[in-house]
């Protein structure tokens, strides 16, 4: 638990959890599907980048790459591995406006985006751009979050439900043409790994810290020891929207 609170949480690479956890991927494999965008684009904005990991994995970026991220250690390691590839990174509050011109990009993607600000994503969107997004699904790892928090009220557990996105995308003007979910086993292999997951997800148990939670911890290193593993469901939907064009 000591290393686990020690270690830097910066960034959206979870290389640290190797060994400690296991996170089943989505079938659709949305880095690939990314790239495969990105190299047919003009003008691409990848919003809310986090470090800029899943960003610089794109075999080719197209001419003109932005990237915003609002959390300023994050901003820095993002423009350190995103400046040598020629994007540009932006600090944004991740509050409307986006600091962009209408219909500035014909490809916008985001992957786990905290906030989807539909209005917006639309805006800067060009006739016949796309959106394209992998985002974390209703309940994700309530084993976990309920298991400190205890049971939560319906409402919160149905947030961030796939079909209130579709109808919050179509209610921006945006079509729908692929939308995919999936529920992946999460396994927690030793006590350090949920410290760490806590530290970095910040939302998933607000206030976490070692001392807050000493005693469930222990009781949790307790579980996990006799057990295995803790386990956990993650869900994931992958969705993918079109930007009508004028009618000719």
């Amino acid at each position: 638990m000591a290393e686990a609170e020690a270690v830097s949480v910066e960034g959206w690479d979870f290389s640290w959890l190797d060994g400690k956890a296991t996170e089943e991927r989505p079938s659709w494999g949305y880095q690939r599907g990314m790239g495969e965008r990105l190299a047919r684009a003009s003008a691409a904005l990848d919003v809310q980048t986090g470090g800029g990991e899943v960003l610089a994995g794109a075999a080719t970026l197209p001419p003109v790459m932005v990237a915003t991220e609002s959390w300023p250690p994050n901003v820095a390691k993002a423009t350190a591995l995103l400046h040598p590839r020629g994007a540009v990174v932006v600090a944004d509050a991740d509050e409307p406006p986006l600091p962009f011109g209408d219909a500035a990009f014909d490809l916008v993607t985001s992957r786990h985006p905290v906030t989807v600000w539909w209005a917006e994503i639309a805006r800067v969107l060009r006739p016949g751009g796309v959106y394209f997004s992998q985002q974390v699904g209703p309940a994700s790892v309530f084993e976990l979050v309920e298991y400190f928090l205890g049971p939560q009220p319906e409402h919160v557990r149905r947030a961030r439900h796939p079909e209130d996105a579709r109808r919050a995308a179509e209610a921006a003007g945006l079509q729908v043409v692929d939308l995919r979910v999936e529920s992946l086993r999460t396994e927690f292999l030793d006590i350090g790994a949920v410290v760490y997951f806590l530290r970095k997800v910040v939302w998933m148990v607000p206030g976490f810290t070692v001392e807050r939670y000493r005693e469930r911890l222990r009781e949790l290193d307790e579980l996990i020891r006799r057990e295995g593993a803790f386990v956990a469901r993650t869900t994931r939907f992958l969705m993918e929207a079109r930007k009508a064009s004028p009618s000719v």
